[in-house]
C-alpha cells in the first residue's frame, strides 16, 4: 500500500515538474517569438509603405506632368484672332460699302451737284465690280437716283490712296417742287446689307435725282442729262 502511494506521489511530482517546465518554456519563448515575428514583419510593412509611397509619388508626378502638358497644348492650340478687317484677306475681293470711306463735297459745275469720293479703308484692297452705285434720298421710291451712264470703268481697284468718284445731282427739274434732305444714302449695290448714310454739306432739294457711274477721273463724274 505504501509503495503504491509512493509511486503515485512520484508521478504527481513528475507531472507538476513537466507542467512547470512547459510553462517556463512558453513564457520564455513568447517574447522572443513576438520579437522575432515583429522584426520579420516590420521590414515587410516598411517596404510595402515605401513602395506605396513611391507609387503614389510617381503617380502624383505623372499627374502633375500630364496637367502641365495639357496646359501647354491648350495654350498652343489657341488660334490667332481675326484681323481688324473682319477676317477678310483684303486682296482680290469685291468692295462692299463697309470696306470704303466716303467724303461728300458740293460742286458748282453743271448747275451744282455733289461729288462723292470713295477710298478703301486702311489695309483693304478691293474692286468696284458694279459700275453704278445705289443712291437714294430717304426711303421713298421718288428719292432714288437714276443712273445716267456717264463715266465708268470696270472694275476699279481701290487700295492705298486710289479713289473713285461718282456725281449726284439731287434735282433735275426746273419747278419749285421737291423734298428737302440733309443726308444721302449710298451703297455699292442695291442688296448691300451695309449702306452708308452721308451728311450733305448743306440741305438739298430733291426731285428726280440722278447719279453717274464710278470713275477714276473726277471730270467724268459731273452728272449731266444728255
Amino acid at each position: 500500500m505504501r509503495s503504491r502511494l509512493a509511486a503515485r506521489s512520484a508521478r504527481l511530482v513528475l507531472a507538476a515538474a513537466a507542467v512547470t517546465a512547459l510553462a517556463a518554456t512558453t513564457t520564455a519563448c513568447d517574447p522572443d517569438d513576438l520579437a522575432d515575428a515583429g522584426s520579420s514583419a516590420a521590414p515587410s510593412a516598411v517596404a510595402s509603405a515605401d513602395n506605396g509611397g513611391n507609387d503614389n509619388s510617381s503617380a502624383g508626378s505623372s499627374s502633375t506632368g500630364g496637367s502641365k502638358a495639357g496646359g501647354s497644348k491648350a495654350g498652343g492650340s489657341t488660334g490667332k484672332t481675326d484681323s481688324g478687317d473682319g477676317g477678310k484677306s483684303g486682296y482680290g475681293q469685291s468692295c462692299g460699302t463697309n470696306d470704303l470711306d466716303f467724303t461728300v463735297t458740293s460742286e458748282s459745275q453743271a448747275g451744282g451737284y455733289y461729288l462723292v469720293t470713295a477710298k478703301a479703308k486702311s489695309g483693304i484692297t478691293c474692286y468696284l465690280d458694279i459700275n453704278t452705285p445705289s443712291v437714294s434720298f430717304g426711303s421713298g421710291a421718288d428719292g432714288v437716283a437714276s443712273p445716267v451712264g456717264q463715266g465708268g470703268e470696270n472694275p476699279i481697284k481701290l487700295t492705298g490712296s486710289a479713289v473713285a468718284y461718282t456725281g449726284i445731282n439731287p434735282k433735275t427739274t426746273d419747278n419749285d417742287g421737291g423734298k428737302e434732305f440733309e443726308n444721302v444714302i449710298i451703297a455699292i449695290a442695291e442688296d448691300d446689307p451695309n449702306p452708308a448714310e452721308l451728311k450733305l454739306p448743306e440741305a438739298a432739294d430733291v426731285d428726280k435725282p440722278i447719279v453717274t457711274n464710278w470713275a477714276t477721273n473726277r471730270a467724268e463724274a459731273i452728272p449731266v442729262i444728255v
